[in-house]
């Protein structure tokens, strides 16, 4: 008889089955994310003429980070020798491209900022335990809704409220009231300020119900605990809900940054059918101009894309580190450190 300690187990992993589950995925994002990045990378190397018809790339190496950064070209001296300096071409596009770049910031700091200080001061009132807000649910619908909608629905919705002709909505009720128009479409400032309110609130709902997910999430006992003790609600928001907010508020903030260096849809369609307004062309639109003209130019797109993407990933760094917890950096250390005199030792 055979004893059961010899007896072959045999055992059926159907860890398989879940890498098929998850294939489909990975396909598709291959396809549509990671190719195309390394394609960004390839054609920022390379220069694209259409001398003959069509789009003909020539490797030209870092010339095109040399134009945009530095302004500088290849140019050839008196001896035949290929040097680079400064050229009107490549100037030209380094002043545009530091102009966009000017513009993005301007842009994204300008719809930031009151965005976070709105939705942080809503989603405190909601929260709040004795206030006891009714309707929360309809003005979660309604703080929403903006972000639901198509980007190019609202700027046709604010383009004829805000045009810059006699027919525009608002500047025909200021004809009306005997005033002047209002560049609100081509105006440096109009312009501008207009953008950061329609960012701001397509955006703020969203924001507004990520904080208010995060405050949810503390333990209440901590405010009761401050209110036996005496404080007051404004030294419970500085002092309880702001610090353990800073998960959330710090995947906001990242969040945020990375959508307002790539804004393109509000600033772009905001100009549809007019001049591009050269103080609100930010950086995606720079780029799809020169990808879409008559003759493009693959090389400069690519290249402002790669510098798009370092600066994201430094500013995201800066933002972690900036808003990392202290205490645990020792610790980390200290462990780091423990582990190598034990591995050491052995």
């Amino acid at each position: 008889m055979v004893s059961s300690s010899s007896r072959k187990i045999r055992s059926i992993s159907y860890a398989k089955y879940g890498y098929l589950f998850i294939l489909p995925f990975f396909i598709v994002y291959a396809f549509f994310q990671v190719y195309p990045l390394f394609n960004t990378f390839y054609l920022s190397t390379q220069k694209s003429t259409t001398d003959t018809g069509s789009v003909v790339l020539e490797t030209v190496g870092l010339d095109n980070f040399k134009a945009i950064l530095f302004g500088q070209g290849k140019t050839t001296d008196d001896a035949g020798n290929v040097i680079y300096k400064e050229t009107r071409q490549a100037t030209a596009i380094k002043n545009d491209f530091f102009r966009v770049m000017g513009n993005t910031l301007i842009l994204w700091f300008g719809n930031f900022i009151p965005q976070i200080i709105i939705s942080l001061l809503l989603a405190a009132w909601f929260t709040d335990a004795y206030l006891k807000v009714k309707g929360k649910g309809f003005f979660k619908i309604v703080m929403y809704m903006p972000n639901i909608i198509t980007a190019a629905s609202v700027a046709a919705l604010f383009v004829m409220l805000f045009s810059d002709s006699q027919f525009g909505a608002i500047n025909s009720m200021l004809l009306k009231a005997g005033h002047d128009t209002v560049p609100f479409v081509s105006g440096k400032t109009q312009s501008r300020v207009l953008i950061m309110i329609i960012q701001t609130w397509m955006w703020f709902g969203n924001t507004t119900i990520m904080l208010m997910s995060g405050i949810m999430g503390i333990n209440p006992s901590l405010f009761e605990a401050a209110n036996i003790d005496g404080a007051t609600p404004r030294q419970q928001f500085f002092q309880i809900t702001i610090p353990l907010l800073k998960p959330i508020m710090l995947y906001t903030m990242v969040t945020s940054m990375i959508g307002g260096l790539q804004m393109f849809d509000i600033p772009y369609l905001y100009n549809v059918g007019t001049t591009q307004n050269k103080f609100t062309e930010t950086i995606a639109v720079f780029i799809y101009n020169h990808f879409h003209n008559i003759k493009p130019n693959y090389g400069y797109s690519a290249s402002a894309s790669v510098v798009l993407f370092i600066i994201t990933a430094i500013l995201g760094s800066i933002c972690f580190a900036v808003n990392r917890d202290k205490d645990t950096t020792p610790k980390a250390k200290r462990g780091s450190k423990a582990l190598k005199n034990k591995l050491g030792g052995l």
